[in-house]
């Protein structure tokens, strides 16, 4: 099933998962997806692995297991950086094989100990060879707080709004904490005339290392409330998982009374935190 089909009849609420990594035994995403198995999201996403993969288990495979045994449409992650042109065509007729239809088209991130592969300079390239290979629902990135490699918010929304032309159907926003930042980034998309669904990208923050990984990888502004939140339970696991649960459902409340297009949840492959996320706020995507 196409995942941009379901922005016609709800606010829709989705979920990130990633691969082990290559030192993580495989059955690790198995128990997660076990433990994810009746929250009901409308989707799950599977990222191409934090740090790398396990070798032993695609994301294709992770994207068909989903679709196969929670009979939720599943979005597999495909980045631009690590992949020629030929890899990629492997990687689609895979995809075909496994009836997985909707991808998450990205350039990626450039890392410093990895040479890039050189047939896609940009996303948008890739939304433009995928398109040229079947007919797959191409989801697109975006930055509320712009992408940091952008000159400015201006160019940032132009490059957006030609990915969008170039045939991404719908959209995922990087994560953020201040809701103030998506809704004027939202306005500027209306006004460059960027019409297709946007979901809200949401990182429930349990601990304190992530955070700090999160805004050196990302160009992502800490509101002063958050920073409290952290310099309060920082020493007490429990404390700040609870009190970032709490800070994701607030945030989510409020996106959905502003009639947000969607929420997509970065579990983290921590389902208790999805489970709580979930619980609290199912019924404001039932209304």
């Amino acid at each position: 099933m196409r995942t941009d089909t379901l922005f016609n009849e709800k606010t829709v609420f989705s979920y990130e998962i990633f691969p082990p990594r290559r030192t993580a035994p495989v059955d690790t995403i198995y128990h997660t997806l076990a433990r994810l198995k009746g929250q009901q999201p409308d989707f799950i996403s599977v990222t191409l692995g934090a740090g790398g993969a396990n070798a032993n288990l695609s994301t294709a495979d992770i994207a068909q297991k989903i679709q196969d045994e929670q009979f939720l449409p599943s979005v597999a992650h495909l980045p631009a950086v690590n992949f020629s042109k030929d890899e990629i065509v492997v990687i689609l007729e895979e995809l075909k094989q496994k009836k997985v239809e909707n991808i998450l088209a990205l350039r990626g991130d450039l890392l410093p100990d990895k040479e890039p592969k050189k047939d896609f300079a940009y996303a948008n390239d890739l939304v433009l060879f995928i398109q040229e290979q079947g007919d797959f629902n191409i989801i697109g990135a975006c930055y509320p707080e712009t992408h940091s490699e952008a000159a400015n918010s201006v160019e940032d929304i132009r490059n957006l709004k030609r990915k969008v032309e170039s045939g991404t159907n719908q959209l995922i926003s990087q994560l953020f904490f201040d809701n103030n930042y998506f809704y004027t980034f939202k306005e500027k998309c209306d006004i460059a005339a960027i019409d297709v669904p946007i979901q809200a990208g949401i990182m429930p923050v349990v601990n304190k290392k992530q955070i700090e990984r999160m805004v050196k990888m990302s160009n992502v502004t800490l509101p002063t409330k958050f920073l409290k939140m952290m310099e309060r339970y920082e020493h007490n696991p429990e404390a700040i998982r609870d009190a970032g649960i709490a800070y994701a459902i607030n945030q989510i409340v409020d996106l959905v009374a502003q009639g947000v297009d969607g929420i997509h949840l970065y579990t983290m492959n921590n389902p208790y935190v999805a489970q709580k996320i979930r619980e609290a706020t199912r019924s404001l995507f039932e209304a």
